[in-house]
């Protein structure tokens, strides 16, 4: 059995730890969970983290427990937030507990026999016929307002906008979860909550109701928000989340995510977002520092990464997808690109939407210099052609007079266009 904090620890991984953690990991099997946010259907790589520490937490031989919140992801959790969220409705969040139960299982060992094998709970399964008043009575009473003001999530919430101010149902989120946390430890033999240092408050809530309550001990460990090296927000992009759904985030797009970061941030995300041992990860930081044009180190992570979140297939597809830009004239790898990829590999190329029509019966020099400029003039054009530099899907075209109509297209709508080694466009042919 791994020793589940020095793990943590070497990895970058740990922030806090409450008084007597190290000793209850040590002495038994321990029970830990953490709570996922159901407020989509797809989970993103800002869960990567918690993720992590669950699998490492069941290879060094603990039970993992993911609690996806059908209860409280009907409130949101005020943590680290500036307004409050939209609340979902029961039919949405049975979507979205269906399907990041699935992801889960992608991650975690919830199948096999083992003593530790991981299990799923929703906390809608143990809230939904809990009365107000039988809460405010069971549990309210035994957390007083002022323990509640003095969390750091409520305090910056109240200094800020007064007009924005804080629901009552956001305040009461933090009992919410602590009553989580003593319904685990009574239900399921739970003495450990796990997450981010932003819950170390909700957390602690949970360890003082188990305390008041039943008298018994229970413990947080927190590990740190995972930020850029540039200070900016882990995870997001200008077009928002990395998600671990391919129909949201294409296998591609995510490879080239982890393939782009910084050699500061690929130090620190190898440790965190991969199993790779300790002997490993420091011989790849050795090898990468000696020859850092190589990108070692994002290579390996994006290998690693994509695998697990997706396939070794997927990883495949991605780095020969990653080599179109630089392996011209392969028609045919051009040819097998999905939609969504194809879209992603020339994201941000210049884009002619043609109507169909027009496509149908314009001579390609017509359409190149009129319909689509893609040269200022036919002249031009003849000039780029005969200079073997004009090239539709990845294939050079030398004659003048092609009949564009006769060419398959990509997906049955779109036209790439290539001038020169690397001017692209894209032609949309559209109904």
């Amino acid at each position: 059995m791994k020793d589940f904090l020095n793990e943590l620890k070497w990895r970058g991984m740990l922030h806090d730890v409450m008084a007597g953690a190290d000793e209850q990991l040590n002495k038994e099997m321990t029970v830990a969970y953490i709570g996922f946010d159901p407020t989509a259907d797809s989970l993103h790589i800002g869960h990567l983290v918690s993720i992590m520490i669950l699998k490492h937490f069941q290879k060094c031989g603990h039970k993992p427990v993911a609690l996806v919140g059908g209860a409280t992801g009907m409130i949101g959790d005020p943590s680290m937030k500036s307004s409050e969220r939209n609340l979902l409705n029961e039919q949405t969040l049975k979507h979205n507990l269906e399907c990041l139960k699935k992801q889960l299982s992608k991650f975690l060992d919830f199948e096999s026999d083992a003593e530790n094998a991981a299990e799923l709970v929703n906390n809608y399964d143990w809230m939904k016929d809990f009365s107000f008043l039988d809460f405010t009575r069971d549990v309210g009473k035994h957390i007083t307002v002022n323990y509640m003001m003095a969390k750091d999530s409520v305090k910056k919430r109240l200094s800020g906008d007064a007009r924005e101010g804080m629901s009552f149902t956001e305040f009461t989120y933090q009992l919410i979860q602590g009553y989580d946390f003593l319904y685990l430890y009574r239900n399921m033999n739970c003495k450990m909550q796990l997450g981010g240092s932003d819950q170390w408050g909700n957390i602690t809530t949970g360890t003082e109701l188990i305390r008041r309550i039943d008298g018994g001990m229970a413990y947080a460990i927190t590990c740190p928000l995972i930020t850029k090296s540039d200070g900016s927000k882990f995870g997001k992009t200008e077009k928002g989340n990395v998600w671990l759904d391919a129909k949201y985030t294409s296998p591609y797009k995510f490879y080239q995510f982890w393939h782009n970061v910084s050699d500061e941030d690929a130090r620190r995300y190898i440790k965190i977002f991969t199993m790779l041992d300790k002997e490993t990860v420091e011989t790849l930081i050795k090898e990468h520092e000696l020859y850092p044009h190589h990108r070692l180190l994002q290579k390996t992570l994006a290998k690693e990464v994509t695998c697990m979140v997706h396939s070794e297939e997927d990883y495949n597809q991605a780095v020969e997808t990653s080599m179109i830009l630089f392996d011209k004239g392969n028609t045919q790898k051009i040819a097998s690109l999905d939609e969504a990829t194809l879209l992603d590999v020339f994201e941000g190329v210049p884009v002619f939407n043609i109507p169909q029509n027009v496509w149908n019966t314009a001579p390609m020099l017509d359409m190149f210099t009129d319909k689509a400029p893609i040269a200022p003039s036919k002249s031009e054009l003849r000039k780029l052609i005969r200079g073997g530099g004009f090239n539709i899907n990845e294939e050079k075209i030398t004659d003048e007079n092609t009949d564009i109509q006769s060419l398959k297209l990509l997906q049955n709508k779109y036209v790439l266009i290539r001038k020169g080694k690397k001017d692209y466009t894209l032609i949309k042919i559209e109904d």
